[in-house]
Parts: structure tokens; sequence; C-alpha cells
């Protein structure tokens, strides 16, 4: 998600849900973060030690001060196994857009940090024409950061270019620091069942998917779907990481309450302006957290369940959401 100033919009939350300050307490937002991380990283590497954690942006918490220059987390550094980014060259400002240097000098230094303490970096761009791809990708490698040309911000779609995906190999990927590419197709309204959604992947040659835990209104994929998807068409297989948004709630998932409507829960708050269904939460509170890991019913469990290797967190950048400036 692109940065933008959410004191405006944070205003208008404390307005309308009764709420203060004092509410939130002296609160460290970007520890409050990390520490979520964190557990989720020990509660799932606990049932499978090589499970992988990468969360998506918010990458300035992995120095204390949130400077390139500063200490680093080493606690959350250490319990992550990637980092995720979007719009680094392309895509920040609008879609095919390059991305304003300013924002590509003041982000590279925290993934090179990342990168440097073990961590893969996975960059999505949001670039189609063929020009921009290909910078994309040369931009990317010659960061040593493995890129992801989307081209639709939906993540909806299979690229059409390039026909192979960039570094494409026929080796089998069972560690994050084997891939060479990936392929972030997290919305599988395009496709009409989950035979046709597993063909189309199975289809390609991309060493790391990261996809959805459930396929439209027809449920969650299961450990055996999981598995067909892990074959890439050259007979190399792949690994299979799965998406989830700790940040927000999103209001078309199976942990929400029709009864939210009249009778929200305290932690949680407005609806995100820019993406319809999602809504600002207190990623702090424990009702929140127990959602997403630590328990039988949590999402966390039900993503090892179904045989992931791994996940992908979403909204790390939250934290910008309750800091004041």
């Amino acid at each position: 998600m692109k940065k933008i100033n959410f004191l405006i919009i944070l205003s208008l939350t404390l307005a309308i849900s009764g709420c203060d300050d004092d509410d939130w307490g002296d609160r460290n937002f970007r520890q409050d973060m990390r520490e979520f991380v964190i557990g989720i990283s020990l509660y799932t590497k606990a049932v499978n030690p090589n499970f992988v954690v990468i969360p998506q942006n918010g990458i300035e918490i992995i120095t204390v001060d949130g400077e390139s220059s500063g200490a680093l987390s080493t606690e959350y550094l250490n319990a992550i196994d990637g980092h995720g980014q979007e719009d680094l060259f392309f895509g920040y400002i609008s879609d095919n857009v390059e991305t304003p240097v300013e924002e590509i000098v003041y982000l590279q230094p925290f993934l090179d940090i990342s990168n440097a303490n073990g961590n893969v970096i996975l960059v999505t761009d949001y670039c189609i024409t063929e020009t921009k791809v290909n910078n994309s990708y040369y931009f990317n490698n010659s960061k040593e950061y493995i890129g992801f040309a989307a081209p639709r911000r939906e993540l909806d779609a299979i690229p059409n270019y390039p026909l192979v995906p960039n570094n494409v190999n026929s080796d089998n990927i069972t560690q994050l620091s084997q891939v060479k590419n990936f392929l972030y197709l997290i919305n599988p309204e395009g496709f009409a069942t989950k035979t046709q959604f597993i063909a189309a992947v199975t289809a390609t040659n991309y060493d790391l998917l990261i996809m959805d835990l459930f396929f439209n209104e027809l449920g969650e994929f299961t450990a055996s779907e999981v598995e067909q998807l892990r074959s890439k068409a050259n007979g190399g297989s792949r690994m299979v990481v799965c998406y989830i948004s700790i940040g927000e709630a999103e209001d078309y998932r199976y942990y929400w309450q029709s009864s939210w409507s009249n009778d929200e829960p305290h932690w949680l708050l407005d609806e995100n302006p820019d993406w319809e269904g999602n809504y600002k939460v207190k990623y702090w509170e424990a009702d929140w957290q127990n959602i997403i890991y630590g328990n039988d019913n949590s999402y966390a469990k039900k993503i090892l369940n179904a045989g992931f290797d791994g996940v992908y967190l979403d909204i790390i950048e939250a934290f910008e959401y309750f800091e004041e400036e």
C-alpha cells in the first residue's frame, strides 16, 4: 500500500468511534508490530521449523528508530525470512509509472540491510508495458532482489509478458534462498474453478507462488491442492506461500461477524478509504491477534493445516496510521 498521511483519517476515526489517544496508551506502534510478527513466527515455526515468514512493506521497523543508520532490531530480523516490497521501481505514484528516485533512495538501504542479514527481498512492481517490465527486472536483478512485474494491482492475473519467468529454471525449490522468481496471484476471481486455477499455475515455471488460502466462495484450498500447486511445468517444484493481512480486517473473510455492523469490537476501526471492505485494527489487541495466530481456530493454523510453506504478511505499515508526526 502507498504511503499516505493517515493523520486526517485518524482524526475522523477518533471522532466517529468516540475513542481518544488514551485508549491506545503510550504505545510504541512499531514495536507492537514487531512483536506481532515475532509472535506469528514463533507460533508457526514451532509447528513447522521450515515455515517461512515474509512481511510486506513497513520495512523501517528493522531498525529500532526507523532510520537506516539506526540500531538493528535483531529479534525482528531473526524472526523473518524475507521482505516483500511493493512499488520499489514502478507503481508508487500510479501503476506503470516510475517510482520517484527519492522514494527508491529511501527504501533501498533498508532492503539492503535486511538482505545482508540473510533475508530474501521480493519486489512487486506494478507495470505492464514491455520496456518498463524489462527495466523492472533489470533493476531488481542488479540489486540481487527477486522481482515480479505485476500487470494489475488486483493481483488477479498471470502475466502474458514475459512468456517465461525471469531467471527461469527447473530446480526443485525447497528453501526461500533458492527462489529466482515468483508469481503473486492472490485474487482468483478470474478462474471459474479450483481445477482451472491449479492448471493455470502448474502450466508456469515460477519458483514461488504467493496466493490466498481461499478460492472465492468455494472455501479453503486443501493440503492436496496445495501439493498440486507445487509442480512446475518443466518438472521442478516450487514453494507455495499464503497471503494474509494482519494490519487490517477484511469483511469478506471467514472470521468477519455480521453483528460487527452494529456492535463492532473495540479493536475494529474505520474502513480504509483506498480499499473497500478493509478496516483498520488495533493490531496489538489480543482479540485481534487471536484471530490471526496462536490457537487451533486461528488463520495461521488454517494455513499450516493446508500445508503451505509460509506466510506473506501484509499491512505491516499499519503503524503509520497510529503515529503522530
